[in-house]
């Protein structure tokens, strides 16, 4: 099933932003150490995109072009099975890196959809541009490196929940990862991602007395 966007997205280099691109570079400055002169290259790879609430970044069987890192907002990616249910695998706000994965490095087809919950705020990058701007700061490969390994920890992890552990259990860890989250967006959606119903999490959240 294919979602269609909801209106076009505004797209603006950020070449010139520095509040948008500071934000970002904070961000690699937590995991690397950048010289002025490489900072000063990394803003010319990335566009912001503004989405609307309810719009979509991204829909299932189109081209992924980009990856994407969370000025503000929330976004959340999901699935949608071959009954229209759809499965919220994750959710993404402030200072997290999202987008199709297997998509974005192999250039193909989309088999993800990426939905703003809020309005929401993203810098962009293309695989090209992600490729020449490792080989222009190979420091950024340490940084895209630890990304990748905590996207895959974070992928086991999940796995693991949804193998072995109770509803209750996965509900609060959901509160543990995502902090801020559970009073931004409905409880229908954090249902899908724990994979139980709503009715079923009014009741976890009942018993536990918390958010």
């Amino acid at each position: 099933m294919i979602c269609k966007f909801a209106q076009t997205i505004k797209v603006v280099i950020v070449d010139d932003n520095k509040t948008l691109i500071n934000q970002l570079l904070d961000h690699i400055k937590k995991h690397v150490r950048l010289s002025k002169e490489e900072e000063s290259i990394i803003p010319h790879y990335f566009e912001h995109k503004e989405i609307k609430k309810r719009q979509y970044l991204l829909n299932s069987d189109s081209l992924v072009k980009h990856d994407f890192f969370v000025i503000n907002g929330c976004l959340r990616t999901f699935v949608i099975d071959m009954n229209g249910n759809e499965h919220n695998l994750l959710f993404a706000t402030e200072n997290w890196w999202t987008g199709d994965f297997k998509g974005f490095y192999k250039q193909e087809m989309a088999t993800q959809n990426i939905q703003a919950l809020e309005n929401t705020h993203v810098l962009c990058i293309t695989k090209e541009g992600k490729d020449e701007l490792v080989e222009r700061i190979p420091m950024i490969t340490l940084y895209f490196n630890k990304l990748f390994e905590n996207a895959i920890i974070a992928h086991q992890k999940r796995i693991e929940q949804t193998l072995c552990f109770t509803a209750e259990e996965r509900y609060l860890d959901f509160l543990k990862v995502y902090p801020n989250v559970s009073q931004r967006i409905s409880q229908k959606h954090i249902a899908s991602y724990l994979g139980i119903t709503p009715e079923f999490l009014s009741m976890i959240r009942k018993k536990l007395t918390l958010p």
